[in-house]
């Protein structure tokens, strides 16, 4: 049988995640698609991985199918004939009986029209035909894994997680995804063989690193253009606002640290507190390779994705500056290049 859920199962570890695998291989998935053969394709993908997996042809009766099944996830193509795949999926977000089911678009192009279009109907991920195992079976871990660990938040927990949504969809123009950095911080806590719980603090921070970006203006925090040294100043704040904001949480303690100090640098010239060296939270040093990593391997309006070579590159030139930590960069670089080996074979034996 196919290793269930993750592309980075190949790093066998014992570390027990935030949700039970077992409750995750039973989630339900939804798959609107009315081509049978495409259809057919994505449900032959997930059903080997333990999923329940439904089908429906995209017909005028559709929401009210994912109203009535309340899956744990909808695959969503975007051109329907009967219905319009983006207005079938802004319907589902705005109603509140099924505004927290995780949606993935799937379409042909992958052009920027349609990644902004998804991003304003509310859609979670894009996905482009023909689908990529390795891809679509790690984005579908992450959203449902994402949506379980919501509904088992407190209350305070809650509150926090849905102001850090709001952030993430004013700063997604830029590229920004939670999910694809929740994929990364579990699959590289894997492979340094951390503890249980600070991967799960590092999912914590994934979340909620950026919180703090709330209180900054838009005029400020979506500027394209310089930023003067009054404006970078209120920006650096920004860490210090969402340790603030992030204090309730009783017992999750570990990832105040990583919000507080994922922006200093390995030479001490970093904020807010100008750390050096191990002084800077170990957490907080991986998180913000994975940060920085996952900013230059996105499109940004002022430049296109550097591919995971040059992404790399550019932390090695940083790493030489003195601003990270050479040991940890060492290991990080050794781990894409096992994942992108990994993808690479999985596209050789699907092709």
């Amino acid at each position: 049988m196919i290793e269930r859920l993750s592309g980075f199962s190949l790093f066998n570890t014992t570390k027990a995640p935030i949700v039970n695998h077992s409750e995750l291989a039973s989630a339900k998935i939804l798959v609107i698609d009315d081509r049978p053969l495409s259809r057919m394709t994505v449900v032959d993908l997930l059903k080997p991985e333990g999923y329940e997996v439904l089908e429906s042809d995209g017909d005028a009766q559709t929401f009210e199918s994912v109203i009535k099944t309340q899956p744990d996830l909808v695959l969503l193509d975007v051109m329907l004939t009967e219905v319009d795949g983006l207005a079938l999926c802004q319907q589902i977000k705005q109603d509140i009986r099924t505004q927290d089911i995780p949606i993935v678009l799937m379409t042909v192009a992958d052009r920027r029209e349609y990644r902004l279009k998804a991003r304003e109907a509310g859609a979670d991920e894009l996905l482009t035909k023909p689908i990529d195992r390795l891809e679509l079976s790690t984005r579908v871990k992450t959203l449902i894994t994402q949506k379980q660990l919501n509904e088992g938040l407190n209350q305070t927990e809650q509150v926090l997680f849905t102001i850090a949504k709001v952030v993430e969809s004013r700063s997604s123009q830029r590229g920004g995804s939670c999910a694809r950095v929740v994929s990364l911080v579990e699959a590289f806590g894997e492979y340094l063989k951390l503890a249980s719980e600070a991967i799960n603090d590092l999912v914590f921070a994934a979340h909620l690193h950026d919180i703090g970006t709330i209180a900054i203006p838009d005029a400020v925090m979506l500027k394209t253009g310089e930023l003067t040294p009054d404006e970078r100043e209120l920006i650096r704040k920004h860490v210090l606002i969402g340790e603030s904001i992030c204090k309730p949480l009783r017992n999750r303690k570990g990832v105040l640290p990583i919000i507080r100090n994922h922006h200093e640098k390995w030479d001490g010239t970093g904020y807010p507190d100008g750390l050096s060296g191990e002084q800077i939270p170990y957490l907080a040093q991986i998180f913000q390779i994975i940060d920085i990593y996952d900013a230059l391997t996105s499109d940004r309006p002022h430049k296109k994705a550097y591919s995971p070579k040059e992404a790399l590159a550019i932390i090695g030139e940083e790493t030489e500056k003195g601003w990270r930590n050479p040991q940890l960069v060492a290991e990080f670089t050794q781990f894409i290049g096992i994942l992108e080996a990994t993808t690479n074979l999985e596209a050789t034996t699907n092709s």
